[in-house]
């Protein structure tokens, strides 16, 4: 599930939330510290030549964030950067895999929530 959110501060800025995002939280903050505080242009290229799993649905989110900031704020996404870039932890799925004489092992799936906020750069 994706939100987005939107605020009219005197900072425009493009939020974007994913929750439930199947995949640990560990194995997606290792490329969320490698985007943290780049322009957008250069994230694009990151995400794409990176050989994890977890790097495909941070590339839709932060593609998601860049529309929102073009068509509902007319921000222009070369000016964009990564401002903020948090993982949490989600629910766990859990459930029981059989083992020998009647024993059962714990199964647990863990989920994460993904937020992404992209700023424009000040023009100084």
């Amino acid at each position: 599930m994706i939100k987005n959110e939107n605020s009219e501060k005197s900072d425009k800025e493009a939020k974007v939330l994913a929750q439930h995002i199947r995949m640990s939280v560990f194995k997606a903050r290792r490329v969320i510290d490698q985007i943290r505080g780049r322009s957008y242009e250069e994230t694009l290229m990151i995400l794409e030549l990176m050989p994890y799993r977890a790097s495909y649905p941070i590339l839709k989110l932060v593609y998601s964030a860049a529309a929102n900031a073009s068509n509902n704020m007319g921000l222009n996404e070369a000016d964009l950067f990564i401002s903020k870039a948090e993982i949490n932890g989600g629910a766990i799925m859990k459930k029981l895999r059989p083992r020998a004489r009647g024993r059962s092992y714990m199964i647990k799936k863990t989920t994460c929530h993904i937020k992404i906020v992209l700023k424009e750069k000040s023009k100084i």
